[in-house]
């Protein structure tokens, strides 16, 4: 199962994730996203291990502080289709293709 924690501090490292999951079950990955411009935390992070282990870490480290901070921890969704920046999907513009008129934002 994938597990997303959220509201990490930013000094937190992959081994980190590693170890406070470690407790519950085996750990197959950790993975805290970076911001690509800066190379900083976003803060948060994912941690991948078997169902009855991810059950059993979600239940007890939701709302448990870490590093003076209170993590969000709970089962990884999927993106829905179509999710993020490159998403070019979608149809309209502005048809006249003056930029000033065009409200979608890149990030």
């Amino acid at each position: 199962m994938n597990i997303y924690i959220g509201n990490l501090p930013f000094t937190a490292s992959e081994n980190d994730l590693k170890e406070i999951f470690t407790e519950y079950g085996e750990v197959s990955s950790s993975k805290i996203i970076m911001d690509r411009e800066t190379g900083r935390s976003r803060g948060f992070g994912f941690v991948e291990m078997g169902d009855n282990s991810a059950r059993k870490a979600i239940e007890e480290l939701n709302g448990a502080e870490f590093d003076g901070k209170q993590l969000t921890v709970n089962e990884s969704k999927p993106k829905p289709r179509g999710f993020g920046a490159n998403n070019r999907s979608g149809g309209g513009g502005n048809g006249g293709g003056n930029d000033r008129y065009n409200t979608r934002r890149s990030y």
